[in-house]
């Protein structure tokens, strides 16, 4: 593992920094950007890796971050119903204007602007799970606990059965 991190995982480091955590952004020698290529990587289960992925809200076009176990699906409907959010695909100009990050790098922290968060109830079952932190090949280790704070995203079943 490098111990350079490139600009947008030193970002992603300073944010954990600054709110007082001790977690530690790895910069992997392999591939991070799917939750399959996250696993294999680090060396835990694949519905361990918390994936962020952007959406566009259907009402006010804002980005909402899911970050969702690298086993699932996020379910639509699903989150409709528990938060009255219609959730439309989002493409690669807007996850990047908006967030900041390029799509299989992006974080659950340290976005651009505040980003409405909401956080797969599935990954609670973990002691440790693993996120991206800012490049297709960067990540951090953290609970969900720390998640929760760190976002002050809303837990919700999310996932398609």
């Amino acid at each position: 593992m490098s111990q350079q991190l490139k600009t947008s995982s030193s970002k992603v480091q300073d944010f954990l920094s600054q709110h007082g955590h001790e977690f530690v952004v790895q910069q992997m020698p392999a591939s991070t950007r799917t939750a399959a290529e996250a696993a294999d990587a680090i060396g835990c289960t694949v519905s361990q890796i918390a994936k962020s992925l952007i959406f566009k809200h259907g009402e006010t076009g804002e980005p909402v971050l899911v970050v969702a176990s690298g086993t699932n699906m996020v379910c639509t409907d699903k989150v409709k119903l528990a938060t009255g959010i219609t959730l439309e695909k989002a493409n690669a100009t807007f996850v990047r204007e908006k967030v900041g990050y390029a799509i299989g790098g992006v974080p659950p922290v340290a976005h651009n602007d505040k980003v409405h968060t909401l956080l797969d109830s599935d990954l609670k079952q973990y002691a440790e799970i693993w996120a991206a932190a800012g490049t297709p090949n960067s990540v951090f280790a953290l609970n969900p606990k720390n998640l929760g704070e760190l976002t002050s995203g809303t837990w919700i079943d999310l996932s398609k059965q």
